[in-house]
């Protein structure tokens, strides 16, 4: 029985060190470029060892990915809780919220890039739903922290009462992080021109905020 555990325990850290391994060299050098074999030989374990262990490169891939989005929601952790958040005006934590996405674009550029590979993947490879319920689990949700804010918003005056708020911010967030990834991605069309994007960026906040603020609060 004790040999048992052992062996789980093993078992278990060597899966989570494959799991790290990848998601660095899947930042680095993108998921199309890395093969199971390059995760085999930085883990020092024989490929059909991680092929025991994850079966596909896509579920390695789903697991990185879980990871990299678990990481990333700790350096955000406490924020949203604080004094010096909560005693803004509802208006003014949403538009700090909406800021968050520049901070990902900013400090996180390869994961954005990733996260653009990452969807195409799952197009690719016909990933079932089913497949990626830790990864959703996993990705940072604003949502709740933005509709707090709003109703916040609503009872102080800076906000408009009169919209679909879910509708809203999915719409903008949707086209934030799209945006994001196009920008990252860099030019493809003759036509592309993204020297100017953390500006566009920024613009598509403001015309967010413009909608969504009472004229009192402008």
């Amino acid at each position: 029985m004790e040999k048992q555990h052992t062996h789980e325990t093993l078992k278990t850290k060597r899966i989570g060190r494959a799991v790290e391994i990848s998601a660095d060299m899947f930042l680095k050098r993108g998921i199309e470029t890395v093969k199971m074999t390059d995760i085999a030989d930085a883990c020092g374990v024989g490929v059909a060892t991680l092929y025991c262990y994850f079966g596909t490169k896509t579920a390695i891939t789903i697991a990185a990915m879980t990871y990299l989005w678990t990481d990333l929601k700790e350096k955000f952790r406490g924020v949203f809780e604080s004094h010096a958040f909560l005693s803004q005006t509802g208006s003014k934590r949403i538009y700090d919220l909406m800021k968050m996405y520049l901070q990902l674009f900013d400090k996180h550029p390869d994961f954005m890039r990733l996260l653009g590979e990452f969807d195409l993947m799952l197009i690719r490879e016909e990933v079932p739903k089913a497949a990626l319920y830790d990864y959703e689990r996993s990705v940072i949700n604003f949502y709740p922290i933005v509709a707090a804010s709003y109703e916040a918003g609503v009872k102080d005056g800076t906000v408009r009462s009169d919209i679909d708020f879910q509708l809203f911010y999915l719409t903008f967030a949707h086209s934030m992080m799209e945006l994001c990834k196009k920008i990252l991605r860099g030019d493809l069309l003759p036509s592309d021109d993204f020297a100017e994007g953390k500006t566009e960026l920024n613009m598509l906040i403001d015309m967010a905020m413009s909608y969504l603020k009472t004229p009192e609060a402008n």
